[in-house]
């Protein structure tokens, strides 16, 4: 297997987020931070303006506003999921809603039962709050980041390394696969490299034109110091749901990501160190990094 040097940032998933944006972004932020004071009916002076906490609270509420609902989400979901039993990829799907601490069963053309758990951007700890059902054969968890600004190197690997390995190793919480892709990828704010050279691979679903998912395949075991220090991730044909993405939004075998862990007591902590592994390459490599836990 080649490998690359393990401290670097390497590529953990295709994309990148527009850096010309993120500078307008930048930009504007600082515009707004400065003359904020200056829009408005408050008759306040500009000091008055920023002691009075007005900015802050303005602030506070328009993030609430698009962070409280979980409807756009849902929606490309339904999208999705529709498509891909319309095609026969699966034989059908339904959302458990608020009554489960997951958000969709999937039956497979097997007959076998996939769980899906939704998430944002994996950077949060949000991430970290799941329970795999007794009844799921098969366990992914799929985010969907719509913020436009994020950055989605640090967003995964923030995700797969610092919050979802040491949940997987601490709790021993299997998890199956993670897929990566929402109605933001392959836009101008978060260009595909998959459509670089091909354009047709855009997929038409409903109102959503899309590249081909980024998809993580994770080992099948708990990973554990003594009996199971360094399981390996799982086959594309292991993990049914992942291999209905694949097939139905049509990724290439090089573009699958393979996600392992190597675990081991060091003094006092258990550490792990976490490899993702594309195309026979090592994407990124953490040191050993001790999982510590509440």
């Amino acid at each position: 297997m080649r490998s690359r040097d393990p401290v670097n940032n390497m590529s953990i998933i295709p994309c990148e987020r527009n850096s010309r944006l993120q500078k307008q972004i930048e930009e504007f932020a600082e515009v707004l931070t400065t003359q904020a004071h200056k829009l408005g009916g408050h008759d306040l002076s500009e000091q008055e303006f920023y002691r009075s906490g007005l900015f802050e609270g303005a602030i506070e509420r328009i993030r609430g506003q698009r962070s409280a609902t979980m409807r756009d989400k849902r929606e490309f979901v339904k999208y999705i999921l529709n498509y891909m039993e319309d095609k026969e990829f699966i034989a059908g799907w339904e959302s458990t809603g608020g009554a489960n601490r997951h958000d969709y069963n999937v039956t497979l053309k097997s007959g076998r039962t996939a769980i899906i758990e939704l998430k944002g951007c994996l950077d949060g700890n949000n991430t970290n709050i799941f329970e795999r059902p007794l009844n799921a054969n098969e366990f992914i968890i799929w985010s969907i980041c719509m913020n436009k600004g994020a950055d989605p190197q640090r967003n995964a690997w923030s995700g797969i390394h610092t919050r979802l390995s040491a949940e997987i190793i601490s709790r021993e919480k299997r998890v199956d696969g993670i897929v990566i892709w929402d109605m933001v990828c392959g836009t101008i704010w978060r260009p595909c490299p998959k459509l670089e050279a091909n354009a047709s691979r855009l997929t038409d679903v409903g109102p959503y034109s899309l590249p081909p998912p980024c998809l993580y395949l994770l080992p099948s075991t708990i990973p554990s110091p003594r009996s199971n220090p360094n399981p390996q991730a799982q086959r594309l044909s292991d993990v049914q749901i992942m291999q209905a993405f694949n097939d139905c939004f049509r990724c290439k075998p090089e573009e699958i990501n393979h996600v392992s862990f190597d675990v081991a007591h060091r003094d006092a902590d258990m550490v792990r160190t976490t490899r993702i592994v594309r195309d026979g390459t090592v994407q990124k490599e953490s040191r050993p990094t001790a999982i510590k836990r509440a």
